[in-house]
């Protein structure tokens, strides 16, 4: 019996051990994308640093049809942070403290794992600390989220060097196998997954790729919605292709960030599409990127069709597609 447990002993040295350096082997984190596990007392919870939390998390996002925030919250008390709670994805850990600190660490309980920490030396400390990283603190726990994701996508990743129009325009993307092909000119990609939910068919995401000259820098962020119509008019018909056909919603104006992607300057534009002359509907999400080395703008975009359920989820994960771009 000794020699059994000397073998495994020995056994987990030689695999907890490389080069002299100790090697924690973490359990895979679990948790739905979006969310966040706040780590605080049921107080605070119930009080100025919980509104506060909620207030600037439950934010709405862009585009989307239906309202839903940036990131959906949960709450567990400090004592009830235990072994089962402690390997969820994204978590945040909030409270008084002897210091005022804030800072974010990676794979502490379970990989991959964000962990953004806040504290005060009071609990007007606490939402003034808050208050100033917020917009850190969100865009952390995004990041985070569209990382894994592609990390994710990039284990049954689609072989893109099969479309014609993504070896034409050099560039490269990290799609799901899941997306299957609608259309590819060589000027002009078209790929779409059919989405489910439980047992329903809930619809499809789809992802576009396509090239425009750059004409005038100037004026490429007020151009996109005419290039995007023109492109629906021509490459997205609807079940009469000569009166029905994909455009910007009319009664929804879209709204446009400054982004960078592959390092390049781009505009990310969120809005709604619709089918002219019929009731199909939905959210879209638009790189523009600025190549200027090739004078052209790269669009990537991707569009949801998902009628009577939520989107957030779908569109997120398009939005991880497009920023896994790189461009020769």
């Amino acid at each position: 019996m000794k020699k059994i447990y000397l073998l495994f002993s020995l056994a987990f040295f030689i695999l907890s051990c490389d080069n002299g350096k100790d090697k924690i082997i973490l359990q895979s984190s679990v948790g739905k994308v979006n969310k966040v596990m706040v780590i605080t007392k049921a107080s605070d919870w119930a009080g100025d640093i919980g509104k506060e939390i909620r207030n600037s998390f439950g934010e709405l996002m862009v585009g989307l049809p239906q309202p839903e925030s940036l990131l959906s919250v949960s709450q567990v008390a400090p004592n009830g942070f235990g072994k089962m709670m402690k390997v969820a994805r994204n978590i945040m850990i909030i409270g008084v403290s002897d210091e005022a600190q804030f800072y974010v660490k990676n794979n502490v309980y379970a990989q991959p794992q964000t962990i953004v920490y806040v504290y005060g030396k009071d609990r007007e400390g606490v939402v003034k600390m808050f208050k100033k990283h917020e917009k850190e603190i969100i865009k952390t726990f995004l990041d985070s989220d569209a990382s894994m994701l592609q990390n994710l996508f990039a284990k049954d990743k689609l072989d893109d060097t099969q479309f014609k129009t993504l070896q034409n325009l050099g560039i490269s993307l990290t799609i799901s196998n899941k997306f299957n092909l609608v259309d590819d000119t060589g000027d002009f990609l078209w790929l779409r997954q059919h989405l489910s939910s439980g047992i329903a068919k809930t619809g499809s995401n789809n992802i576009l790729v396509y090239s425009v000259p750059l004409e005038d820098e100037t004026q490429v962020a007020d151009s996109i919605v005419s290039v995007r119509n023109k492109i629906g008019k021509k490459h997205i018909p609807g079940s009469d292709p000569k009166t029905m056909y994909m455009i910007t919603e009319k009664a929804y104006t879209p709204f446009t960030f400054d982004a960078v992607i592959d390092g390049k300057k781009a505009y990310e534009t969120r809005g709604k599409w619709e089918v002219k002359n019929d009731f199909m509907a939905g959210p879209f999400l638009n790189y523009t990127v600025v190549d200027k080395k090739n004078n052209r703008l790269i669009i990537f975009e991707g569009f949801t069709y998902a009628p009577s359920v939520n989107k957030r989820a779908f569109l997120f994960e398009l939005e991880a597609i497009g920023k896994s771009m790189k461009i020769q």
